[in-house]
């Protein structure tokens, strides 16, 4: 046996224990104790076998950090042929998740027994990789072409009440699940059960199932945006019904390299990393005292402060939402009734736990009301001295010890903190709309924002179901800050000889969301026109990075919410059109400032709008304002639409180049925006080898 694995018998029945906090991953130690254990099985007096995990959750996966490192044996397939063949009966005792590995162990048992609790999954595609213990074939046997296709392309985990429809859990039940696994074993041996194995479950696909696979590799292209797990998870489905078991299997093994061996799951496996990085802090160390936040204020009932309250209702935190009028603050608590009933009817949430996460919000029209708030965001207009008015009449109300933040895209935290007489207390929580769906915050640190504050904002992130990540000061922060050099070379293509809809297309076609010019018609371009109004003609910079987009405003071209901005847009599906007027706009900007417009190739868009990200990226950690790389990264993917097979705009840098992008980089020096490519040193150092972006601190 090993030190984290155990075996016992009870009551007839020997039960092999996994104690491996915190998830009882499937490391190597785990593996071998095992198979120990099985073979110690197979001569002992014991009738049946149960598996079953200590603490909070049965295994919920395998050990991350061995992939791409050679294998040790027992591999988990080998464990798994160990375990499927066993000559006792098996019964894996679910509680928790089990989930990729670890429900591929449960399914290689002849039975499966849950607590209602549990939850069961194969999550590997959100890693760009599928089942490689034999869960495409077995899964397919059991539960049938649809429940297998929901499961495995989309890696959400399923209840174990659904699971056993599906037949893949055979008992559900409630009390202690040790006692009621090993009864059930008990029960299934006096019964003479049969050894039920997956692997000789037929599973057989009729041409309708053929044409519903086909259906679903088109649908999966489009919406994954090209990953290739999916596609080789359906081919594994595939192969399940065309092939005996074996064979299956090795076809699984096939494929399951392939995806190990795709930048796409490099990329996505890094992101997996990267946004648990992210929520450490330098110098907050576990020990570092927490304020206890049980009810937060929000100022400000428009999208974003309603949004926000939402998270924090659904969290179960109480909420009182201000704002300056009976009529704002109504309009806003119906938004968020309405955006419930949204989800209400897409299956999401009943009406009963709507109602209780509806009674979490208390609507107000005075600021008094937050006089005992332990956290206060104010989500007001983008206005410095507003913000600064709100913050004066917050630090006479609230009390001592309660949080202050601001959820400003771009302005200064320590000018906000100024006006108060308690700037350690005071901090920026950067929500992304609508902020009830993009999971990104960012926790902008001032100046004078204490520790232990920090500390609390991200704590409080990740109870919203936020990926909260860490940016120092300065303007826009991490992500506003970058997608000024990205939008800038967006418009700069499109003044030197792109139009609208090859620029999207383009970065569309590379896996971004939606291209930059799409971007700004959903935002609204006279958010950018407002925000430009405040910066003089030095900050503004050439009028070719903002002259086309200021005269859509002035011309009342909005984007999508006037009908028309960079494109024209359908009033009732929103799809958008190319509009020729708009290409009449740029070419007579062009001709005012000289600019002769040529042939623009996709791979030019690309490489200069990706490039303008990784470059400021890296000015960005020169100067402290991230703390890593990949917190670049995270804030990339879930905050604008950066693609995860990706993985970032820092890490995709590393996996083309980084001594190519500096060359690019380089040369970009011959085009309309030559004064914006100063190559950022650290890249300059990166590219010649003396150090790298992911070990990169600032001192």
């Amino acid at each position: 046996m090993s030190s984290v694995v155990s075996y016992a018998i009870h009551d007839s029945v020997g039960v092999i224990t996994i104690d491996n906090a915190p998830v009882n991953a499937l490391s190597l130690n785990v593996r071998a104790g095992i198979s120990t254990a099985l073979k110690t099985a197979e001569h002992d007096e014991s009738i049946a076998i149960v598996i079953a995990c200590a603490g909070r959750t049965f295994i919920a996966g395998a050990d991350i950090t061995e992939f791409g490192k050679p294998p040790q044996h027992p591999t988990l397939p080998e464990l798994l042929d160990q375990l499927d063949g066993h000559p006792k009966l098996t019964v894996a005792a679910l509680h928790g998740t089990a989930l990729g590995g670890g429900f591929e162990t449960a399914l290689s048992c002849h039975y499966r027994i849950a607590l209602e609790s549990a939850k069961v999954g194969l999550p590997e595609v959100k890693l760009g990789l599928l089942p490689g213990a034999g869960g495409t074939q077995r899964v397919p046997r059991l539960a049938g072409l649809e429940a297998s296709i929901n499961m495995m392309t989309t890696g959400n985990p399923v209840s174990a009440q659904l699971a056993s429809t599906w037949s893949l859990v055979d008992r559900v039940v409630s009390g202690d699940l040790l006692d009621e696994a090993v009864r059930y074993a008990k029960t299934l041996v006096a019964d003479q059960a049969s050894h039920k194995q997956a692997r000789a479950a037929t599973f057989v696909l009729t041409q309708d199932d053929r044409d519903l696979l086909a259906k679903n590799r088109a649908q999966l292209l489009k919406k994954t945006r090209g990953e290739n797990a999916p596609q080789r998870i359906l081919s594994c489905i595939e192969a399940a019904a065309d092939l005996e078991f074996d064979a299956g299997i090795i076809r699984e093994r096939e494929l399951f390299m392939e995806c190990m061996a795709d930048p796409q799951s490099a990329a996505m496996r890094h992101m997996f990393f990267a946004e648990r990085a992210a929520a450490k802090v330098d110098g907050v160390d576990k020990n570092t005292p927490l304020v206890n936040v049980q009810h937060v204020g929000i100022i400000g009932a428009g999208t974003m402060g309603g949004g926000i309250a939402m998270c924090f209702a659904q969290a179960g935190f109480t909420v009182t939402l201000v704002d300056m009028s009976v009529e704002a603050v109504q309009a806003g608590v119906d938004k968020i009734a309405k955006n419930f009933a949204i989800s209400i009817k897409r299956g999401r949430f009943t009406q009963t736990q709507v109602d209780a996460v509806m009674a979490n919000i208390t609507p107000s029209t005075h600021y008094e009301d937050l006089a005992e708030a332990d956290l206060v965001i104010e989500a007001v207009f983008e206005n410095l001295a507003i913000k600064q008015d709100v913050f004066r009449s917050l630090d006479s109300i609230c009390k001592a010890g309660a949080i202050l933040a601001s959820n400003t895209s771009y302005q200064s935290i320590d000018d906000i903190a100024s006006v108060t007489k308690r700037p350690e207390w005071v901090l920026g929580m950067h929500f992304f709309s609508p902020a009830n769906v993009m999971k990104l915050l960012e926790v902008v640190k001032g100046a004078k924002s204490s520790l232990s504050v920090i500390a609390t904002a991200m704590a409080i992130g990740k109870k919203i179901a936020k990926v909260p990540v860490l940016s120092g000061m300065c303007y826009g922060f991490i992500g506003n800050r970058m997608l000024r050099p990205y939008g800038r070379e967006a418009t700069l293509c499109l003044m030197e000889g792109a139009t609208p809809a090859q620029i999207d297309g383009a970065m569309e076609r590379w896996g971004m969301a939606m291209g930059p010019l799409a971007v700004g018609d959903l935002a609204g371009l006279d958010i950018g026109y407002k925000a430009r109004e405040q910066l003089t003609d030095a900050q503004k910079g050439s009028p070719a990075n903002y002259l086309v987009a200021d005269r859509l405003v002035e011309a009342g071209r909005l984007g999508q919410k006037s009908g028309s901005g960079y494109y024209q847009y359908d009033p009732e599906t929103r799809s958008r059109m190319d509009d020729p007027l708009v290409m009449e706009m740029v070419e007579q900007a062009c001709q005012e400032l000289g600019i002769e417009r040529r042939p623009i190739s996709d791979e030019e868009i690309i490489d200069r709008l990706t490039l303008a990200l990784a470059n400021e990226g890296a000015k960005i950690l020169e100067e402290g304002i991230a703390q890593r790389a990949s917190d670049i990264d995270v804030v990339y993917c879930y905050g604008y639409g950066f693609p995860r097979l990706k993985g970032g705009p820092m890490h995709n840098l590393e996996a083309t180049g980084i001594g190519r992008g500096a060359d690019r980089i380089r040369s970009f020096h011959d085009t309309l925006s030559a004064d914006n490519w100063q190559l950022s040193k650290l890249l300059g150092d990166v590219a010649q080898g003396t150090s790298t972006l992911a070990d990169f601190r600032h001192d």
